[in-house]
């Protein structure tokens, strides 16, 4: 098995910043795409930004400029800096992570159980 843990959510004022943590565990061979998506109430999860086990990054454009992903391959762990939060930043923040149990097996999505970040205005 292969388990997702985040943390490092909270409650934050607008314009102050948190940073999520998300460290991969249990039986990996090797770690392709890592990613961050959130879920506001009442919305649909979206994408917030992934980063390739080469160091490639991709934002959506809300984020741009105030979000940084970042990954420690050798950890299994990647991050999101957040700065800058907003009020409509406040959400559930999922890890994402795309896994090889094996050499021989394909890569498979998996995800964490959340992190909550509520942003006050």
């Amino acid at each position: 098995q292969v388990q997702l843990v985040e943390s490092g959510g909270g409650l934050v004022q607008a314009g102050g910043s948190l940073r999520l943590s998300c460290a991969a565990s249990g039986s990996i061979f090797s770690i392709n795409v890592m990613g961050w998506s959130r879920q506001a109430p009442g919305k649909e999860r979206e994408l917030v930004a992934t980063i390739t086990n080469g160091g490639y990054t991709n934002y959506q454009d809300s984020v741009k400029g105030r979000f940084t992903i970042s990954r420690d391959n050798a950890k299994n762990t990647v991050y999101l800096q957040m700065n800058s939060l907003k009020p409509e930043d406040t959400a559930v923040y999922l890890c994402y992570a795309e896994v090889k149990r094996s050499f021989s097996s394909p890569y498979m999505p998996y995800w964490g159980k959340g992190a909550l970040v509520t942003v006050s205005s």
